[in-house]
């Protein structure tokens, strides 16, 4: 059965000899279902009657395990995840249920009903960081190493490596001090379970249970603001501020009724949601560009500017982050678009070169036969 990817791919040819040979299933036809921002790969499986999911994970890149442990803790919150009905976490392969090709982003960009898809998704959050209290302690803390160490990718790799700006030791200073506030702020937080990526490209539109959860195999324990700005600061698609106040409020009103610590008052939650947003997202930056430069992912580099856009925003309602707030203004924010544009650029050159390549390659091939 000829798969959708080249034959010299040698994880595709695994995959088929365990789904085939060691699995028995009557397989007809493979086909990529997405990929991610690390070295995963999903496909799914054509089977009579039903559809499923590999995730392909090499070995000495990436780990099921951790997928598979978090899973189970997800599930019993009640979450709806992905059911894993085999695994090789030797080789790197699961094979799991497929919850569909719709994610959340698809459906809202298609006018799809924010208001019921949202209420579905914080209703699936509370149940994560209510349920999931004890389930939490099982997981490792979202703490000062991890929180330094995400937000030092900004100046490597969105600061340096795609602005080129050389900062000068007072700018150096400035990181380190609101570097240093925002690590403290998040680790005063109430802590909770914490999907860390949990948004509109993660959550799966489906007839029941609604939404799917997918991407959670990096879960910690921390900051009870992380997941809501992940999902209502989401890096691909905005929202007004008003809206998001109202579905934070809501959330809050909801969770306390439930029994989660959630501030002493809307004002404190709000701060929290805030600055940890500020902690995220000053972090995907240092992310999207590192995908580029070090992965040769150019896709996320347009989601450089509404990323950049939600710091600005935060930093600028807080009087402990003004002096950042002006360093962005001045020294960030003026070369963004000619550095994407400049990128995007390049990029679209190398495309076109691979493009002209596998055309060469075809064209030699069918010249042979």
């Amino acid at each position: 059965m000829p798969p959708d990817r080249p034959i010299t791919d040698v994880r595709l040819t695994l995959i088929e000899h365990w789904l085939a040979r060691e699995l028995r299933l009557p397989l007809r036809r493979l086909a990529p279902a997405s990929a991610d921002a690390s070295f995963r790969r999903y496909f799914r499986v054509f089977l009579p009657g039903r559809t499923l999911i590999v995730m392909d994970a090499p070995p000495g890149q990436e780990d099921v395990r951790p997928y598979i442990r978090v899973s189970g803790l997800l599930e019993t919150a009640g979450v709806h995840v992905p059911r894993i009905h085999e695994a090789d976490a030797d080789r790197g392969l699961l094979l799991l249920e497929d919850l569909g090709s719709t994610p959340y982003l698809h459906r809202l960009r298609r006018g799809g009903d924010a208001e019921r898809l949202y209420a579905d998704a914080l209703a699936t959050l509370a149940d994560v960081q209510v349920l999931g209290l004890e389930a939490a302690r099982q997981l490792g803390p979202y703490d000062r190493a991890p929180l330094e160490r995400e937000l030092r990718l900004m100046p490597e790799w969105f600061c340096d490596r795609h602005l080129g700006l050389e900062l000068a030791a007072e700018e150096q200073g400035l990181l380190t001090v609101t570097f240093e506030f925002l690590m403290t702020e998040a680790q005063a937080q109430p802590q909770v379970f914490v999907h860390r990526d949990y948004h509109s490209r993660n959550l799966m539109v489906t007839a029941e249970r609604n939404p799917g959860v997918l991407d959670f195999q990096d879960a910690l324990r921390g900051p009870v603001g992380y997941d809501l700005v992940s999902l209502l600061k989401d890096c691909y698609i905005a929202w007004p501020r008003e809206r998001v106040e109202r579905w934070l409020r809501e959330y809050r009103s909801t969770v306390r009724a439930r029994g989660l610590a959630a501030g002493s008052s809307e004002r404190e939650f709000l701060r929290w949601f805030d600055l940890i947003g500020v902690q995220r997202h000053l972090k995907v930056l240092g992310i999207f560009a590192r995908l580029w430069y070090r992965d040769g992912k150019p896709g996320y580099l347009p989601d450089l500017g509404l990323t950049l856009d939600y710091v600005r925003d935060a930093c600028a309602r807080y009087t402990e982050l003004n002096h950042f707030a002006r360093f962005l203004e001045d020294r960030v924010v003026p070369g963004l678009a000619a550095a994407n544009a400049r990128e995007m650029a390049r990029a679209s050159r190398i495309a076109a070169a691979s493009r002209g390549r596998k055309a060469r390659r075809t064209h030699r091939r069918s010249r042979r036969a």
